[in-house]
């Protein structure tokens, strides 16, 4: 994931909120970048590195996120199997899949799931701050 704007790209374009967001990347760096760029935003982020310590957050306070930002590939814990788990803890919960490689999913299998946006990484800023509303935009509609 990478904060640079693209080039031509403008800071205006990045879109913020108010929401409560669980972020979830097996790097600590990548997860650290994730509530670093979205806090600023205006988002309240709780960033964890499994999805084990994300469920276990899920659980404590089932009504505590609006929405799931995690990665695919990660150990333990694929962002599949563990979309597939918090929707039994959660069901309305909208979930965002970041993916760099993977041959296991792909944007066509994310949609049939039930994931709500695909993105592949590096990701910017201003296609994850513009993925999240309009996710969330879609939950209130």
């Amino acid at each position: 994931m990478d904060d640079a704007p693209a080039e031509g790209s403008r800071e205006e374009y990045v879109v913020k909120g108010h929401e409560r967001i669980l972020f979830v990347d097996d790097e600590e760096a990548l997860a650290r970048w994730g509530q670093l760029t979205l806090e600023p935003l205006g988002y309240h982020v709780v960033a964890c590195t499994s999805g084990t310590e994300a469920l276990r957050i899920l659980r404590e306070s089932p009504q505590a996120f609006d929405l799931l930002i995690t990665d695919q590939t990660m150990p333990g814990m694929t962002g599949e199997v563990l979309a597939r788990e918090v929707w039994r803890i959660q069901p309305e919960l909208p979930i965002i899949l970041c993916t760099g490689a993977s041959l296991t999913m792909t944007p066509v299998k994310a949609k049939r799931l039930g994931i709500r946006a695909y993105l592949v990484k590096p990701v910017l800023k201003q296609d994850l701050s513009r993925a999240i509303r309009r996710v969330l935009e879609e939950r209130s509609i």
